[in-house]
């Protein structure tokens, strides 16, 4: 509503007020703008911080313009968020299209004319004489594309033939011809079959380099030239024979550069030679898209059905044609790049070289952080900088900075300026502002293009600057202002970056006669090397820089066997480009962006820190500005590490710059590991090529060097012991010849398997230093403990068979036992060399690695041994607690309470006492060993024994070895007796002969008789029958040959002799008193007691 009061001198101040504000908001605002639109917009979210840019570049600019800035250019939005997106620009009266990044996607190559230096053929006139062969096989070509770049010669305009492909039934079988018309265009016409398509204009004559293409294929003979990586004419029907039946080129034919071959290879005529420089020839068996002829076109090589690839070695050169060197530079792609149309929530493409605004991002933290480093600075050194260069070589604020088109002049004079004032200490310690300013000096000079006319010694100069200000930034000095300034420019790592792209530029230096640069200022060096592929015997190419400790030094190679892999690809050359950076205030920001599983440690160490303890070198392999994937080696000096209670140890890894990629990346160790450690340095292999440095892993020693010492003395001794005690098992199970069965040959398959292995474990310490042997010995070890484990689970099931019923023959067990004991250990083995063969060994010994999931090809069937064969113990416990209380029963019904207790205590311990050695249930322990060091003791006397033990069951105490050696015993005595002429009638069977120990007792009613009528008589017995007399035993095996009825009274802890009724009406004979388990009740039945079968053991 109109208020009536308000007078007319109000209206006019009120308006005055207004124009006030409108005038100042506007010189404001013209006061913000840049040289190229309006000051950016700032947009605020809870994460991220968005700078829309209303000036107008393409899309390369537009990427160089926000990292400039040390931010992003905008990503793709998800499609759920994109109408949220194009809301919020919209509030803040932002419209129209906008850059993007694309997202899951190829990124965009940067925007640059690659130098790129080539041979060249110089045909200075016209002559019946200059010509080139291409010495190379060419194969029937139903589709052909040739590709070269061209000078023409402007002095003549006749016809000239640029190349000329003949074979023996047709000389003009390929062929193209130019000449230069009145506009001064030259036209191109292409021959095949002898048939001529029209001369059409494709370049004009101007004497510059022109990159040209023809294509050809048989279907419907359609033909295209390109010229400059647009198509300036195509057609079909051409070399047709009949209505619709084009020929194929024939192969083996000659090709020739600069002439027309009346003859085959020769008789060529003056009028129709070429005039010009020629390089760059490729030719492909197929037909190239528009979009590969522009890759070509860009100095991309396709290696797809290619025929002829350009090489001074692959021409025969007249003597009279020049070859020599030139530097090309090639343009870059044309492409499309991604576009969101605010206001319609669309998305589109356009041409990458349009003009459009665009949006900055920044995450939260890193716009606060930069805002913060600028509003706290005192710039004095872009003061000192740009007074001495009189003019502005660096802002006074990142945000009031530009996209400059450096060229080479401009970047080595601000580069030696810059340097001359850190050099000259005028600036000790750089401020966060400084430090991003010379960040942001340095991504101008490495985004900057090569020109024409440049001076090419001009870089290698600027090479020496830039790393020299590289090195001078990263002192150690400067340490916390680059931790102050981390989350702005994402990491350390982008130094590295920007020192990789500027090794790039330095590529046009190389030449054939100059193939190798190397820069090193202090604490940083860099090489960049062009490696031909065509000699028959390649090496490994080392890289190799000197470290301040005299006589030390860092190393990266590329085998000799991926060279050979490279060159079988049919790459000819390749660019190789390395770079080191020494210890410093890099290494110090990179040792907190370590993520939690980059190491594991063991049950003796606990992790402190992890940290990087080298420096940092990489590696990178180009083929015409491509990177190529391949495997390398290197070696880094450690970082002294002199800390009391410590133990360090190294891990190769390499900077990934995908994970956490807003801190720029993280070390990780995916696919490499360490192939040989020293105290002072560390050998790694990695599968790729990037950044690599040795990550320390420093623990805390749990245990003293003293105890470290006595364990490994326990761990000698014990194996030796071990080792002894199972050879003299193994040798008497063979030669007493104790009676084959099951058991015995599960027995020896056991002994041996664990022999081998602690064998190998004892001497596992001397092939630390030979890769290979140390390679094989854990191979080895692996397979033997594997197979000693895989017939302690076999052992465990041999057992339930004689515990509970089991239907299965005998050779049908054995078979299966086999495959167990040894058959899946190398599966095991096998399948683990296979899929981790580079991450197989340890660092430190010759064992499995226990830093990646190896180690679980050992712990994983080890477990599953352990749980099998305890619940094989627990089942036999049950049997024999139930047995010796049924025993008691019999024997001594009125005993007291503490008896029967005593009782059953020993009858659970001595099967326990028996069987935890053999069937690997010490092993158990380990899990305890982390806890206290007593259990390392303890887990370490148990294992290393396990042979003794053995030998004390299966050979002391076994009473079929004892019977066996008893046997031989009374043959030699017999022999003896046969020899003195005195012969006797010796009992041949080996029943018959079966030696029993000790005395009868008084139960017995008489002695033992004489040796040959040792064996009492046997008495027959119903299935309730009377027992055998009472003889004093000692421990004999549990493992006894098989014979079924025995076997279950023996699990029921009754030593019986004699035979009994079967249910089903037939007798069977029982085992000899000699033969029952080291846990079975020692005293046989009484005579007068009845035999009592438990219901589980059938008859």
């Amino acid at each position: 509503m109109f208020r009536r009061d308000l007078r007319p001198d109000s209206w006019f101040f009120s308006f005055l007020v207004g124009l006030c504000r409108s005038l100042l908001a506007f010189a404001a605002l013209a006061k913000n703008q840049t040289s190229k639109g309006f000051a950016p917009v700032t947009i605020e979210t809870p994460r991220h911080t968005y700078e829309y840019v209303a000036s107008a570049l393409d899309w390369w600019q537009a990427g160089r313009f926000c990292e400039q800035r040390f931010a992003q250019l905008l990503c793709e939005p998800q499609d759920s968020e994109q109408g949220s997106f194009s809301k919020l620009l919209q509030s803040h009266h932002i419209r129209g299209p906008v850059w993007l990044k694309e997202r899951d996607s190829v990124l965009h190559k940067t925007k640059r004319r690659r130098g790129h230096t080539v041979p060249v053929l110089v045909f200075r006139e016209k002559t019946d004489t200059k010509f080139v062969k291409v010495l190379s096989d060419f194969p029937t070509l139903p589709a052909v594309t040739a590709c070269a770049h061209l000078q023409w010669d402007t002095r003549t305009q006749e016809i000239a033939t640029i190349f000329s492909y003949a074979v023996p039934t047709f000389m003009n079988e390929f062929q193209l011809r130019g000449s230069v018309d009145e506009e001064g265009f030259v036209r191109f016409a292409l021959i095949v079959h002898g048939h001529h398509s029209p001369y059409l204009p494709v370049f004009r004559a101007d004497g510059l380099w022109h990159h040209f293409c023809v294509t050809w294929q048989q279907e419907n003979g359609t033909w295209a030239i390109y010229a400059d990586g647009k198509r300036r004419a195509s057609a079909s029907g051409l070399c047709s024979v009949g209505a619709s039946a084009p020929q194929a080129i024939y192969g083996q034919g000659t090709f020739i550069i600069g002439q027309d071959q009346d003859s085959l290879g020769g008789t060529f005529r003056a009028k129709e030679s070429f005039s010009g420089n020629i390089t760059e020839l490729y030719i492909w068996q197929r037909v190239l898209s528009s979009e590969q002829i522009e890759k070509v076109r860009s100095c991309w090589v396709l290696e797809q059905d290619l025929v002829f690839g350009w090489s001074s070695n692959a021409l025969e050169v007249e003597s009279t044609v020049q070859a020599v060197t030139t530097q090309l530079l090639c343009p870059g792609p044309v492409e499309e790049c991604r576009v969101l149309e605010v206001g319609s929530s669309g998305l589109s493409y356009a041409s990458c070289l349009q003009t459009l605004p665009f949006i900055c991002l920044y995450s939260k933290g890193a716009y606060w952080q930069l805002r913060r480093a600028q509003l706290e600075s005192s710039h004095s050194l872009a003061s000192r900088v740009n007074s001495l260069a009189v003019r502005t070589v660096i802002p006074d604020s990142v945000f009031t900075s530009d996209v400059q088109d450096m060229n080479l002049s401009m970047a080595l004079d601000a580069l030696d300026i810059l340097a001359t004032v850190l050099r000259g200490g005028e600036v000790p310690v750089l401020e966060p502002s400084d430090l991003l300013a010379v960040l942001q000096l340095l991504k101008q000079v490495s985004d900057m293009e090569i020109q024409e006319g440049d001076k090419l010694e001009m870089l290698e100069q600027l090479g020496h600057y830039y790393m020299e200000v590289t090195e001078l930034i990263l002192e150690e000095q400067n340490s916390g202002t680059w931790s102050s300034i981390n989350q702005v420019i994402r990491g350390p790592m982008a130094v590295v970056e920007l020192c990789d792209r500027m090794v790039s530029l330095l590529v046009p230096l190389l030449t054939p006669e100059r193939t190798k640069i190397m820069i090193q200022h202090g604490n940083i060096g860099l090489e960049v090397r062009e490696l031909e592929l065509r000699e028959q015997e390649l090496s490994a190419e080392a890289y190799m820089v000197q470290t301040p400790e005299k006589g030390r030094h860092d190393l990266i190679e590329v085998p000799a066997e991926e060279m050979q892999r490279l060159k079988s690809r049919g790459l000819q050359r390749v660019t190789v480009k390395n770079m080191w950076f020494g210890y410093g205030s890099l290494q110090r920001c990179l040792s907190s962006a370590v993520s939690q599983d980059v190491a594991a440690s063991d049950g003796g160490q606990k992790s402190l820190r992890t940290a990087v303890g080298t420096a940092v070198i990489s590696s990178t392999l180009l083929s015409d500005f491509q990177e190529i994937s391949t495997s390398v080696r290197y070696r880094l000096q450690h970082r002294v590490q002199d800390l009391p209670n410590t133990l360090v140890g190294p891990i190769c890894a390499f900077w990934n710059f995908s994970l956490s990629p807003d801190a720029g990346g993280m070390w990780s160790t995916a696919g490499c590991s360490v192939v040989m450690s020293l105290p002072d340095s560390t050998a790694c292999f990695c599968n790729h090529t990037t950044n690599f440095a040795i990550l320390l892993q420093v623990y805390e020693m749990q245990r003293t060097t003293k105890e470290e010492i006595t364990l490994q003395t326990l761990t000698f001794i014990g194996c030796g012991v071990s080792f002894c005690a199972l050879i003299v098992t193994f040798i008497l199970f063979l030669v007493v010849r104790v009676p084959k069965s099951e058991r015995t040959t599960v027995h020896k398959n056991l002994i041996f398997a664990l022999a081998a292995g602690e064998a190998l474990l004892m001497f596992s310490e001397l092939a630390k230093t030979n890769q290979v042997l140390c390679f094989m010995v854990t191979a080895f070890l692996h397979l033997f403990f594997m197979a000693a484990f895989s017939w302690m689970l076999v052992e465990g099931l041999l057992l339930w068979s004689k515990v509970v019923a089991v239907n299965m023959s005998e050779d049908r067990r054995m078979k299966f036992y086999y495959v167990t004991g040894w058959g899946l250990p190398i599966l095991i083995v096998g399948v683990t060399l296979a899929t981790s063969f580079n991450k197989y060994v340890a660092a430190n010994h010759c064992w499995l690695n226990v830093q990646t999931n190896v180690i679980w090809a050992f712990v994983g069937p080890v477990l599953f041994i352990l749980a099998v064969n305890s619940l094989v113990l627990l089942r036999v416990l049950t049997v024999t607690v139930a047995s010796a209380r049924r025993r008691l029963k019999m024997l001594t019904p009125n005993s007291s309470l503490e008896s029967q207790i005593g009782t059953h205590i020993w009858a659970a311990a001595k099967p326990v006492l028996v069987l935890l050695p053999v069937l690997g249930l010490t092993w158990l322990c380990g899990v305890l060993v982390h806890l206290s060091i007593v259990w390392a003791y303890v887990f370490i006397v148990l294992n290393s024994l396990q042979g003794l033990y053995i030998f004390l069951v299966y050979a002391i105490y076994n009473s079929e070895v004892r019977n066996a050696i008893q046997r031989m015993k009374d043959k030699k005595k017999a022999l003896s007796f046969t020899n003195c002429s005195h012969p006797i009638n010796y009992l041949s069977s080996p029943r018959n002969t079966t030696s029993w120990e000790g005395k009868l007792s008084p139960a017995a009613g008489s002695a033992l008789p004489s040796p040959v009528q040792r064996e009492p008589p046997v008495k027959s017995i119903t299935s309730k029958g009377n027992f055998g007399a009472k003889i004093p035993m000692g421990i004999s095996s549990i493992m006894s040959p098989e014979r079924p009825v025995s076997e279950k009274c023996l699990v029921m802890g009754l030593q019986c002799r004699g035979s009994f009724s079967r249910k089903d009406g037939r007798s069977e004979e029982l085992a000899s008193p000699g033969e029952s388990p080291a846990w079975a009740e020692l005293s046989p039945c009484s005579p007068s007691q009845h035999l009592m079968l438990p219901n589980h053991v059938p008859l």
